[in-house]
């Protein structure tokens, strides 16, 4: 049996997207109530009857979390176009060496809006 585990997080967070054009609203300072979601995949363990221990995916997870929480995104090294994508991207390449399951991750800028980044 093949499973996709999923943990969700919040961040607080502001930025600045400075390659936009001038005078687009999101090239000035502005914030976000960010909702990311870390997905892994596979298969269950017959004896355990998981796949992945929950607890595992928010330990890797949380460090992360901190260093975006109540931050300035443009400040985070590697942030200095902190668009959704590019911060889906950053998530990715830290989880990735420590969940090798890691399938997805999805950052959500507003209630309506996300992205979604597979590591292709």
């Amino acid at each position: 049996m093949n499973v996709d585990l999923v943990h969700e997080f919040g961040f607080e967070s502001a930025h600045a997207l400075p390659n936009v054009p001038e005078g687009h609203k999101c090239r000035r300072m502005h914030g976000h109530s960010f909702r990311a979601e870390v997905r892994v995949s596979g298969a269950v363990d017959p004896k355990l009857g998981w796949f992945l221990d929950y607890a595992e995916v928010k330990a890797v997870i949380e460090p992360l979390r901190e260093q975006l929480d109540h931050r300035t995104l443009n400040e985070v090294p590697g942030l200095d176009n902190p668009t959704s994508e590019m911060l889906a991207k950053w998530i990715w390449d830290r989880v990735k060496p420590k969940l090798p399951a890691l399938a997805c991750v999805t950052v959500r800028e507003t209630c309506t809006n996300r992205c979604e980044y597979r590591g292709l």
